[in-house]
């Protein structure tokens, strides 16, 4: 770890109690990765679960580094993609780790994005009736959302996300070197979560979006800084509603249709990933609260502006190939972890950093919008 790295490092608190934990944010992360752990872990034994496309560039120097640390690590590489995310790769996760005689005092790593920060974290939650568990986030996306805050889980043919736990890390090592090996597609898709969190209830942070995001893709402090700044946005809703009993939905702006969207497209990523369909979802949002004349078309504008100003979809109809009628889309919305008591529950907004929970939406009106949307 230089000296350089270390002055660039961001420091992001997950403030639980006794359960509170670090978000670190900044270069040479992976390669420092043996000594932060070593400083936090009782155990000195890891079970490290990656994927393909992680696995072969950045597991080596990552192992190297808890070896040097003095830790004993065994590792898993399963399949890249979202259709990994369900209960074949679940067991062979935990399969893994007790195989691996992992105690709770050792830890389970994820090392990967969001679907790899999904699945193992689902994994550690369970074995051993909780395990402990560290995330190091690959894409941008799983370094600004997915690593934070604990909701861990696997897919179901009913929808995604409906089978897991929530079970928070012990440490969140966000390597930002990483993120210039992403595509420019999945880099996108990760700072479609960057711009929820300006969309959500911080429009001065989104017009800073509106300024800098070509410094952001590009790299270097500004990068660093939105980084943070939307961590310490997702875990501050955290320390205030860990387990979405209230005002931690807003986090899920964008994500009732998005989720719809990924679930009509078989979770082809060929198709639509999540950061796209997240996009898809927030210009949606903003259009359906214009719509029930909640906020002005302007914002809506803008928002679609912006996510496509920087190349991501924002209209059903930019996804590749036909998707099913609204009907069957409302089937997916109808089996949203946001329903409560059968009752329509969305994320909505009066403006640009206004959103709310709206309960109770009629169906019957989300049903007229999306066929206006994508007609057949």
């Amino acid at each position: 770890m230089t000296d350089a790295s270390s002055s660039t490092r961001r420091t992001v608190r997950v403030e639980l109690g006794d359960r509170s934990y670090d978000i670190l944010i900044g270069p040479g992360l992976i390669a420092a990765a043996g000594s932060e752990i070593a400083a936090r872990l009782k155990g000195r034994r890891i079970a490290v679960v990656t994927d393909e496309h992680v696995g072969p560039i950045y597991l080596d120097p990552f192992m190297r580094s808890l070896s040097t640390s003095g830790i004993e690590a065994v590792s898993l590489v399963l399949p890249a993609g979202e259709k990994t995310k369900g209960f074949e790769h679940l067991m062979a996760v935990c399969d893994s780790v007790l195989g691996a005689r992992i105690e709770r005092n050792d830890a389970v790593v994820a090392l990967g994005g969001g679907v790899i920060g999904d699945l193992t974290g689902f994994a550690a939650g369970v074995v051993r009736r909780g395990s402990r568990f560290i995330q190091v986030p690959t894409s941008l996306l799983a370094q600004v959302d997915s690593s934070v805050g604990g909701k861990t889980g696997i897919n179901s043919r009913h929808g995604k996300n409906l089978i897991g736990v929530f079970h928070q890390p012990d440490l969140v090592l966000a390597d930002t070197d990483v993120l210039d090996t992403l595509s420019q597609r999945e880099f996108r898709a990760g700072y479609a979560e960057v711009a929820k969190y300006g969309l959500i209830d911080k429009p001065d942070f989104f017009s800073w979006l509106e300024t800098n995001w070509r410094e952001i893709f590009a790299g270097g402090p500004a990068r660093i800084e939105a980084i943070a700044t939307s961590c310490q946005a997702k875990a501050d809703v955290v320390a205030a509603d860990e387990r979405e009993n209230g005002p931690r939905a807003l986090l899920n702006l964008g994500h009732t249709f998005g989720h719809a969207l990924e679930a009509a497209t078989g979770y082809d990523s060929s198709r639509l990933v999540h950061g796209e369909g997240v996009s898809i979802g927030m210009v949606l949002a903003h259009q359906f609260s214009a719509r029930m004349n909640l906020a002005s078309p302007d914002a809506a504008r803008r928002v679609e502006a912006h996510l496509t100003e920087v190349g991501l979809p924002v209209s059903m109809t930019q996804i590749p190939g036909d998707l099913p009628p609204a009907e069957r889309l409302m089937d997916a919305i109808a089996q949203d972890k946001k329903v409560k008591s059968g009752k329509l529950t969305f994320i909505l907004t009066r403006g640009i950093g206004q959103s709310f929970v709206a309960d109770d939406v009629p169906a019957s009106e989300v049903l007229s919008f999306l066929k206006d949307k994508y007609p057949r």
